[in-house]
């Protein structure tokens, strides 16, 4: 079992290098396939004051400039991947929908893993949150590259944190791949609640006797966090275990902050040091 289709979501040329060479070294591992895929933003007519005329000049210097950065966006996706003698292909599409067209989202729902970067702007840019909508809306898990991680690292100590959703059991699934290389996986509960079906001294020993049979290496560490966030505690988690791999389950609208996770916020991916494996 692997991820035998790999879609890499190239959306700038400042990130393309890094996400290809992640895809890259995905790839080599998994022996899978990679689509580079950039969606060329249709310029739409700006209107000139104080008549509201047209101005095509404007419009088609805008035009001009997005085909060049998919131009640019395309090499670099073909130069390396050539270059690791990686099997792969090219789509690029142009549509005034930008990453919210079908034809893009059919690409992705075809995919065993997407992968793309993380972005550095902490207030998201319009185009940005049309790209997380689109990762969203693809239904596959989406494996987010921190922009402070510039080069592809092997993936060894695997963090899951687990409430015992269903958005997380698709996250762990999802994962399995990663799970059952890596040499750790840790199931990570914060505050786990009393129910009827398991005591919080229990919570996540199930999952983990699962994962167990499939053959991974998997230990569960429960944490009472005295009112500090989860998102808190998952961080705290993260830099004292030296994690690679974060897998977390996600729901809502079009953003990656609203987490299913016990109130977990946006801060998680906003300062997230490790690879991000996302489901929902």
């Amino acid at each position: 079992m692997g991820y035998k289709t790999i879609l890499a979501v190239l959306d700038t040329p400042k990130n393309a290098q890094q996400i290809t060479d992640f895809s890259i070294s995905l790839a080599e591992q998994f022996k899978s396939h990679v689509i580079g895929l950039h969606a060329e933003a249709l310029a739409t007519l700006p209107l000139v004051a104080p008549m509201e005329i047209p101005d095509p000049s404007t419009v088609q210097a805008l035009q001009d400039m997005a085909h060049a950065e998919a131009v640019d966006v395309e090499r670099i996706f073909r130069e390396r991947s050539a270059r690791n003698g990686t099997s792969h292909e090219w789509r690029s599409f142009v549509s005034s929908a930008g990453y919210g067209a079908a034809s893009l989202v059919d690409s992705a729902r075809h995919c065993d893993l997407v992968v793309a970067a993380q972005g550095e702007n902490t207030i998201l840019s319009e185009s940005r949150a049309d790209l997380e909508g689109f990762l969203f809306e693809s239904g596959r898990p989406v494996l987010l590259v921190p922009y402070i991680l510039k080069e592809p690292k092997p993936i060894k100590r695997v963090l899951i944190a687990w409430n015992g959703s269903r958005e997380a059991a698709r996250a762990t699934f999802d994962s399995l791949p990663f799970l059952k290389a890596a040499e750790s996986v840790e199931v990570f509960t914060v505050d786990p609640p009393e129910t009827r079906s398991q005591s919080p001294s229990m919570a996540g020993a199930e999952i983990a006797a699962t994962l167990a049979r499939h053959g991974v290496n998997i230990t569960v560490v429960r944490e009472e966090t005295d009112q500090l966030p989860a998102s808190a505690a998952i961080e705290n988690r993260l830099s004292d275990s030296s994690i690679d791999l974060l897998v977390m389950g996600a729901y809502g609208h079009k953003r990656w902050w609203e987490m299913l996770f016990g109130g977990v916020t946006r801060t998680v991916l906003e300062s997230m040091t490790a690879l991000t494996l996302l489901s929902r």
